[in-house]
């Protein structure tokens, strides 16, 4: 048994005047509609899919206020390039203005600066190193590490 119209005009009962605009583009493109076998599940599915892989994006970043020290997670006695005995604040301190990548030490882990914290050798972070701090700021996760881009920054009390 065949389905849909045998002819794109069909649909029409044949009524449309030979030549008119209902018989040609728009008539053809009712019929593919009317015949086609692609299921509507697919489009259902790749909406899904656009949904899911833009969801993931978007809600990858996320702007919140994190507690913690500010501290040099790879500067050890021997990267500090100063004494063997210098107290872990200075050593801190060292690294910092030899631009080593900072990070906040948070209950929740370590939390690493970028942006205009971290720019020209971490300058605005300078005042924060080794002291308890509130930081607000968008986290990201990239390459297994959490990032923030830190906006506003303070000494905690």
């Amino acid at each position: 048994a065949r389905r849909g119209p045998a002819r794109p005009d069909a649909f029409l009962g044949g009524r449309a005047p030979a030549g008119s605009f209902c018989t040609g583009f728009y008539a053809r493109l009712y019929w593919k509609a009317r015949t086609s076998r692609v299921k509507p599940v697919t489009s259902s599915i790749a909406a899904a899919l656009f949904v899911l892989a833009f969801g993931a994006v978007s809600g990858a970043a996320e702007y919140r206020s994190v507690k913690g020290e500010v501290v040099a997670p790879s500067c050890t006695v021997d990267d500090a390039g100063g004494p063997a005995r210098e107290s872990p604040a200075a050593r801190t301190m060292r690294c910092a203005r030899r631009g080593v990548p900072m990070a906040i030490q948070t209950s929740d882990g370590l939390f690493f600066v970028e942006g205009d914290y971290a720019a020209n050798n971490n300058a605005k972070l300078l005042d924060f190193v080794a002291k308890t701090v509130v930081a607000k700021g968008t986290v990201t996760d990239r390459d297994g590490k959490t990032m923030i881009n830190v906006a506003a920054m303070m000494v905690a009390r």
